[in-house]
């Protein structure tokens, strides 16, 4: 018997709850969960010992609230909930395809054969240049720029502000990700060394660290150049600069870097980020009050 939405929902919500459980008392090589915590002290390590920002406390700002944000991104909401919603999507979707136009497998080209190496390789790229677009978008739609002010709310820089952002950025990335990572054949198995990666990456370009990169500035993001993405004040006109996620290389091939000097003190936010709220519940409901901040 075929399942109802509601009930792919459930099996997949609950599925999820007990794998994450499994993966806190079992720790493993594969372990998200260990390898978060494990990749956030070494990042607070060196912001501890080595800080760019020597004034801004060890402990600063928003420390706490932006490490709930990390467990409550990366596992309550982005594992558990947004996986139990996103298999209903796919179901649905693939429902659609087969039924309207008998399409029956979204691969158009098939990297399965291709070495490890190389699937994962074109898997990070890919999906970078995906992201950065997607960054773009956040940036650029009204709606969804007060979704991602949320994330641009951090008014001092440290690894955990990384992963402080709306739900609803969950939803517009994976969404928006989907097609275009399922029309070259990869499954979920190949996401783990690519996310963890990118974790490291998004974690080194928040702290409070000098991290020269020399040649590979042009490559790589770093805190030098994500520094001024969240600046307060940007050149006149500018919905956004250095959207870069991992890789800086589409901000310099599109026109979109701005890194007028080291950024070290540069204010961080937005126009009147004194009136944001600076609660969780207030984070959240934020996008959905007709408010100007």
């Amino acid at each position: 018997m075929e399942r109802t939405y509601w009930q792919i929902f459930q099996d997949n919500f609950f599925g999820y709850a007990n794998y994450l459980w499994h993966e806190v008392l079992n720790p493993h090589w594969g372990n998200y969960f260990y390898w978060l915590i494990a990749i956030s002290l070494v990042v607070y390590a060196l912001e501890i010992l080595f800080p760019w920002r020597k004034d801004q406390p060890k402990v600063r700002t928003d420390f706490w609230i932006d490490g709930f944000y990390m467990f409550f991104n990366f596992f309550l909401f982005g594992l558990i909930g947004y996986n139990a919603l996103s298999e209903v999507f796919v179901t649905a979707f693939n429902n659609f395809l087969q039924n309207t136009f008998g399409i029956r497998n979204l691969v158009s080209l098939n990297v399965a054969s291709w070495p490890h190496w190389a699937q994962l390789l074109t898997l990070f790229i890919t999906r970078d240049f995906i992201q950065w677009n997607i960054h773009r978008l956040l940036h650029r739609v009204p709606f969804l720029w007060e979704v991602h002010k949320v994330h641009h709310s951090v008014r001092e820089m440290g690894f955990s502000a990384h992963l402080r952002y709306h739900f609803g950025e969950t939803l517009v990335y994976r969404t928006l990700e989907y097609i275009p990572l399922a029309m070259i054949g990869f499954g979920i198995s190949d996401f783990i060394l690519v996310h963890l990666f990118a974790l490291t990456i998004g974690h080194l370009n928040h702290a409070n660290i000098y991290l020269p990169l020399g040649p590979l500035r042009y490559i790589f993001n770093s805190p030098q150049m994500h520094i001024w993405h969240h600046a307060e004040k940007l050149p006149r006109g500018s919905f956004g600069v250095n959207y870069g996620i991992s890789l800086s290389i589409w901000d310099y091939l599109f026109g979109t870097v701005w890194m007028p000097s080291d950024g070290r003190d540069v204010a961080l936010g937005f126009d009147n980020i004194e009136k944001y709220p600076t609660s969780f519940w207030g984070h959240l409901t934020a996008p959905f009050r007709r408010i100007r901040v």
